[in-house]
């Protein structure tokens, strides 16, 4: 079962979010006013779909890797015929090929480290769970799958992606935010069977740990640890759990989530924090009314979207802080990061993120000066 395998969670500790009952909605339909918002309105055309073409090299080191690669994924899917490598990073590879008369996709970790094969299989172990209970978004249907070699098989959905940059850089078009919301809406409104998803985060946990890494002031940790206590029996809400524009596929059909790697029961509010987090300044607009959606059900879902706001945004500017350093370590364009582009972007995109923190700390603390 996904419950059993969570390389996040801890031993049971005082407030996790419950699976059982019905949580609150946020509803997109329902106006409010604004929690955060701000920032400057960029337009920026459409993406275009990537299609299926070109020829895998299978010379020199890369290409004995992508051999190695490509036996793994034959001892689960024989039939499948590798044509391109649609992306490949330090952790994993991502091919795309065809099974038949099908196209599809096999995803394989490179990177088997205990908390990457964890969260790999973490993954596997949704999209199994999607064959017998339907989520209310199209998914991916799963072809084959190996927990043990973290090798993956899918069918390759059409559609282009949402965005393909983290944080994009300009706007997306309203179209697309739009489509992508209501499909993270009906993915929190969801409630799959009890003990098939289990609860990645354990809040208080994470807040402590962050104020000891200096992440979080005595304040921050103070502020939201009383807004913590107020939602101790607050019913959990299911999310994706990396609701990232990269992470939805758009299409006439509709849009197509994929890497459901940390699927679970958060406190409601969780993937629009995280949409709001990667959406930046490039779609105020948007910001807007995800916040307006946040807080549309009430005190209690906007105090929720709030400690999920703060807990992301202080991972983001971890994970960047962390890439900034090792730029300036080894500035040749090979070294890895959490994404594209030079130092001198990472280094711009961190101080956005310090001051949408800033913003988000101010909202905390007027949050709290409500109870």
């Amino acid at each position: 079962m996904y419950a059993a395998s969570s390389s996040v969670s801890a031993p049971p500790r005082p407030h996790r979010p419950h699976q059982n009952g019905s949580g609150p909605y946020l509803d997109p339909t329902h106006a409010g006013g604004s929690v955060l918002g701000g920032g400057r309105a960029r337009r920026a055309p459409g993406l275009g779909p990537q299609p299926l073409s070109g020829r895998i090299d299978l010379s020199g080191p890369q290409g004995a890797q992508l051999r190695t690669v490509i036996a793994a994924v034959h001892r689960i899917c024989p039939e499948f015929n590798p044509v391109q490598v649609l992306r490949r990073s330090g952790r994993s590879v991502l091919l795309v090929g065809t099974t038949g008369r099908s196209t599809a996709v096999a995803k394989c970790l490179l990177d088997h480290s205990p908390a990457w094969a964890e969260r790999f299989r973490h993954e596997i172990a949704a999209y199994r769970a999607f064959v017998r209970h339907r989520p209310p978004v199209r998914v991916p249907r799963l072809i084959a799958a190996d927990p043990d070699n973290c090798t993956l098989v899918m069918e390759r959905m059409p559609g282009r992606v949402a965005a393909l940059q983290r944080h994009p850089v300009e706007s997306p078009p309203r179209a697309d935010v739009r489509a992508t919301l209501g499909a993270i809406c009906r993915v929190n409104r969801w409630r799959p069977p009890a003990g098939m998803f289990d609860a990645p985060i354990d809040y208080a946990s994470r807040i402590t740990r962050y104020h000891e890494l200096g992440l979080l002031t005595d304040r921050d940790m103070g502020d939201l640890q009383k807004l913590l206590h107020g939602l101790a029996h607050v019913q959990g809400q299911f999310c994706h759990g990396d609701a990232l524009l990269s992470n939805i596929l758009l299409s006439p059909a509709g849009p197509v989530l994929v890497d459901w790697e940390h699927a679970g029961w958060y406190l409601p509010g969780y993937d629009l924090a995280t949409l709001w987090t990667v959406l930046g300044d490039a779609a105020p607009v948007a910001r807007r009314q995800i916040s307006q959606m946040a807080q549309a059900a009430g005190p209690m879902a906007r105090d929720a979207f709030l400690v999920n706001l703060m807990l992301v945004l202080t991972q983001e500017i971890r994970t960047y802080e962390t890439a900034v350093a090792r730029t300036m370590r080894d500035p040749s364009p090979a070294a890895p990061g959490p994404g594209s582009g030079s130092g001198e972007e990472q280094r711009l995109l961190l101080r956005r993120l310090h001051d949408d923190c800033a913003l988000a700390r101010r909202a905390v603390r007027a949050a709290v000066g409500t109870r």
